[in-house]
């Protein structure tokens, strides 16, 4: 099965129906635009496969009570798109947490979406949070890693 190329103008409509501004995102509509190889990537863990993937989606949603998220800046190539997002995780019992990331979407032949990586510093976000740890946090990152 192939589908029509993706533009940015079609990242930037479909993700704005998945995360909305009450209540938990839906990813549905999106899966049709991903490859059943699907391999995902981020700071934390590594899945393949569609139906991986789609319980990743689905692990995210029960943890959240809301997720937000805005697309800052976006790029395109001939097979990739490169996006600049702040996502806001909203839980029940703890304070809202903003992470900034990038995630770059790379397509098949196809044109679905073979892999995707996302980038973000989740510890450094959250601990920023944190009015007690977020200095001493800071302080250790500069003085072993620059």
């Amino acid at each position: 099965m192939s589908i029509e190329p993706l533009t940015t103008n079609d990242i930037l409509r479909l993700w704005s129906k998945t995360y909305n501004r009450e209540g938990k995102p839906d990813w549905s509509h999106i899966f049709p635009y991903y490859h059943d190889d699907i391999i995902f990537q981020d700071s934390i863990q590594r899945v393949e496969g569609k139906d991986n993937f789609i319980a990743l989606c689905q692990r995210l949603t029960d943890r959240c009570e809301q997720l937000q998220m805005d697309i800052t800046s976006i790029a395109q190539n001939e097979k990739e798109i490169f996006m600049e997002w702040k996502m806001t995780m909203i839980f029940k019992k703890f304070p809202s947490t903003p992470m900034y990331g990038c995630t770059k979407l790379t397509f098949g032949e196809d044109n679905r979406i073979i892999k995707q990586r996302d980038y973000y510093d989740l510890w450094g976000d959250i601990f920023n949070e944190i009015p007690w740890f977020h200095r001493p946090y800071r302080k250790f990152m500069h003085k072993y890693f620059g």
